[in-house]
């Protein structure tokens, strides 16, 4: 080989090099860059009876393709949803396991790369533990009811209040562009006013006013002091014609706090019951029987019940009402 061919091959061998770099380099990026993969979904209790496979909460979810991992914990509703970071370009499967001390472990499979399945809710049934045998006769729960309070305000009439008062006036006398005019601007008018003070923690309601003697229709009243109600009010009255006298009159109103106690029965399904209470609720708690003894059972903020483990969970944003689930713990049955 020529000297000439061989500084052609060595020049041809270095673009070949310098050509491959940059995608080499762009392949190795594209091998960076990662997405985001959302598993959602809910997890119920399995049982050939729809109305009892109700929702579990405080399951660990864990999700992973072999190379990374990402686990979250279910809600009061059963429901939960976690992202995985992957590469781009993984093809591996996404193995799901879900776990719960109660339930037997759950797992499924989410394709993805060539096999990907499309978006989808993945609802996981577990099923429960067999019981425990006990050779303990369980107690009987019964005559099951909720009890709780109802706050309410309301403003009760406490009295009344009315006031006289005269605007002072000579009519048929010309304007002359000297304020206050007539509406038309014709004759010279006078005011006057009146207030009144319901006093602490009251408000006026139902204010009327009005002209009750004199040249009436040459008078006009200003509600702006007392349309809007309030502690205090007040009245002004213009008149461009002889003397004339109004009444301002209102009641009393005070607010007050009404509480208000109130009874539902829950709904009961295999050993789990149910029952849902309206935002404003206080005080809730449990009455029945524990082996035919009459016993309350007061729910408080930690949901603490000596015989059920119970939840709850918030409604939807237009009634605000909060669902609450008991299941019976081992030991007892309804």
């Amino acid at each position: 080989m020529s000297a000439k061919k061989v500084v052609w091959t060595i020049i041809a061998i270095a673009a070949a090099v310098a050509l491959s770099l940059p995608l080499r380099s762009h392949h190795l990026r594209v091998l960076s860059v990662s997405r985001s993969i959302s598993i959602e979904g809910a997890v119920i209790q399995r049982d050939i009876d729809t109305k009892k496979e109700l929702p579990i909460a405080n399951v660990t979810v864990t999700a992973s393709d072999g190379a990374v991992t990402a686990s979250a914990r279910s809600d009061a509703s059963g429901y939960f949803k976690l992202t995985l970071q992957r590469s781009l370009l993984s093809g591996q499967p996404i193995d799901v396991s879900l776990s719960h001390p109660d339930y037997e472990p759950y797992f499924f499979q989410v394709q993805t790369g060539r096999l990907q399945t499309p978006q989808q809710l993945y609802v996981a049934a577990m099923s429960p533990l067999p019981a425990t045998v006990t050779t303990r006769q369980e107690a009987v729960v019964s005559n099951l009811r909720v009890r709780y309070t109802i706050n309410s305000r309301t403003e009760a009439n406490v009295g009344s209040a009315v006031k006289t008062f005269q605007v002072i006036s000579q009519g048929s006398s010309p304007c002359d562009k000297h304020q206050p005019c007539s509406p038309d601007k014709k004759w010279k008018a006078a005011t006057g006013s009146a207030s009144l003070d319901a006093g602490p923690d009251n408000v006026f309601g139902n204010i009327r006013a009005s002209c009750i003697a004199g040249p009436c229709p040459f008078t006009r009243i200003d509600t702006s002091g007392f349309i809007h109600g309030g502690r205090k009010i007040t009245v002004s009255a213009l008149d461009w014609s002889d003397t004339a006298t109004f009444l301002l009159e209102a009641e009393v109103f005070r607010a007050e706090i009404s509480s208000n106690v109130r009874e539902s029965y829950p709904v009961i399904f295999g050993r789990t019951l149910s029952f849902t209470l309206p935002p404003t609720q206080e005080g809730v708690s449990l009455e029945g029987e524990i082996n035919g003894a009459a016993m309350v059972f007061p729910l408080g903020p930690d949901l603490y019940l000596s015989w059920a483990i119970c939840n709850a969970r918030p409604g939807s944003e237009k009634d605000n009402a909060t669902t609450y689930s008991c299941e019976l713990r081992p030991g007892y049955r309804f």
